[in-house]
């Protein structure tokens, strides 16, 4: 079975998606989720397979949200009214794009390449996301990744320290920079820093450094990373 989060922030779009994808035995709809925030608490306590997610939604859009899920990802099934956010869609590393209101064939399509799936590589890496929708303790956090100070490995999971914010984001450190792209560099096996928040560095006996943001809080820096620290420093 494929087991399905339907997100949608317009019930009749979810009510069609539905019965449409029921029609095929090996598909089981899990639950439903009318925004972005739903979706990734629905999605942290169901394990769905895939999401078909809707790409237009309030507060929340549906590329933001693909891009905080946590790992392993479940595969992403944009649906959406408007055609132009086909190539943003791809880039998102989405199986399919469905155009509303969803067919019947369409739907077919993407079923099969969910099946088909199963036995393919992991898809490629993401965009860098604008933001992270994190599911922490009862709250959801939408942190701009422009407001990101340092990200601080905590097995499973990264802090991720914006301002007096700390929420923790259910990823791997390693996950989480391969998305982020250029704009982080890491300064320990278990930290990171947003190279555009970064003072000053100031050194430590033994080769370590302090790496000293903007807002006026720090992060550390072990000798093994401080060498690209300064290049990739160096290259802004």
């Amino acid at each position: 079975m494929i087991r399905v989060l339907l997100v949608d922030d317009e019930a009749p779009a979810r009510a069609r998606l539905r019965r449409l994808l029921l029609a095929h035995a090996e598909v089981e709809v899990v639950a439903e989720a009318r925004n972005g925030r739903e979706a990734l608490e629905l999605c942290a306590h169901h394990a769905p397979d895939a999401l078909f997610l809707d790409v237009q939604m309030p507060e929340v859009d549906g590329l933001s949200v693909a891009a905080s899920l946590p790992d392993p990802a479940p595969a992403v099934v944009f649906v959406t009214a408007f055609d132009h956010y086909a190539l943003p869609a791809f880039d998102a590393a989405a199986l399919d794009y469905l155009l509303k209101p969803a067919d019947a064939e369409h739907v077919a399509r993407a079923v099969q390449r969910l099946l088909q799936r199963r036995a393919l590589p992991a898809p490629s890496a993401r965009p860098a996301p604008a933001q992270l929708v994190i599911p922490d303790r009862g709250r959801t956090w939408v942190v701009s990744v422009a407001e990101i100070e340092w990200l601080e490995a905590a097995d499973n999971y990264v802090v991720v320290h914006a301002g007096q914010r700390a929420p923790l984001l259910r990823r791997t450190l390693t996950a989480l920079l391969a998305d982020l792209g250029e704009g982080f560099v890491r300064t320990q096996r278990g930290a990171a820093v947003a190279l555009a928040q970064v003072a000053s560095v100031q050194s430590l006996p033994k080769g370590d450094a302090t790496v000293m943001l903007k807002s006026g809080a720090s992060a550390p820096c072990s000798r093994q990373f401080r060498a690209q620290l300064m290049q990739r420093l160096g290259a802004r």
